[in-house]
């Protein structure tokens, strides 16, 4: 007899802190696809996981005692290459983000996510893509325009001459509004709320906007719309 059971992703969850770790793992375990196989308190712990549990996901804290979330990320990476990592963080500062995506993470998520976002970060990784919290996704856009106005990207200069125009060759106006609003650093919930839609229907819009631009995620398109100055950044 064929399994109907979909295939559950299976998470690994690390962080210090037992209180949060339980209250994560309560959100997660709301999702009929999810399991939360094993758990640790550190990154020194994660090998060990990897071998005995074989995780689709790990998410991991950034700041755990013995061994950090980035000192976790690095080893890990270069033993298993195809490890799925996404941390946790309390900071929100593009440094931090930049550091552990160099290191091999797939997603970088701010500890002050609520339940839909953690969910939504956990799905797109587990598939391969990349997620970065909406809040660093603006801070990272307004640095890129910071060192392009200071002449720091040369490939970037030039960026800060391009008028303001709307992308109406290639998407529609909802999805224009869409797509500031992204650069704004909302969240799909948010943009509902500014458009008087469903985040059902946000999350329609972000992924027609990602095969228009042909991108892979909202970070991509984010960066990929200021360079051709389709959004405004304040």
């Amino acid at each position: 007899m064929t399994n109907t059971h979909p295939k559950k992703t299976k998470i690994a969850l690390i962080d210090d802190h037992r209180l949060f770790r339980e209250g994560v793992k309560r959100i997660l375990e709301m999702e009929s696809d999810f399991e939360v196989v094993a758990e640790g308190d550190n990154g020194s712990v994660v090998e060990a996981i990897i071998e005995g549990s074989n995780p689709d996901v790990i998410l991991m804290d950034i700041n755990m005692p013995e061994m950090n979330g980035v000192e976790a990320t690095r080893t890990l990476v270069k033993k298993y290459p195809d490890v799925k990592i996404l941390i946790l963080s309390i900071h929100d500062d593009e440094t931090y983000v930049t550091h552990v995506l160099k290191c091999g993470a797939l997603g970088y998520l701010l500890k002050e996510m609520d339940a839909d976002s953690l969910i939504e970060a956990v799905k797109v990784v587990a598939d391969g893509g990349a997620y970065i919290h909406p809040k660093v996704t603006h801070n990272l856009v307004k640095e890129f325009r910071r060192l392009a106005e200071n002449g720091y990207q040369r490939e970037a200069s030039g960026f800060r001459d391009i008028e303001y125009q709307k992308p109406l060759h290639i998407l529609t106006r909802r999805e224009c509004e869409v797509l500031q609003l992204m650069t704004d650093g909302k969240s799909n919930r948010l943009i509902g709320e500014a458009l008087y839609i469903s985040e059902k229907t946000v999350k329609n819009h972000v992924s027609n906007i990602l095969q228009k631009m042909n991108v892979d995620d909202r970070t991509q398109a984010v960066v990929q719309a200021i360079k051709k100055g389709w959004v405004k950044v304040s």
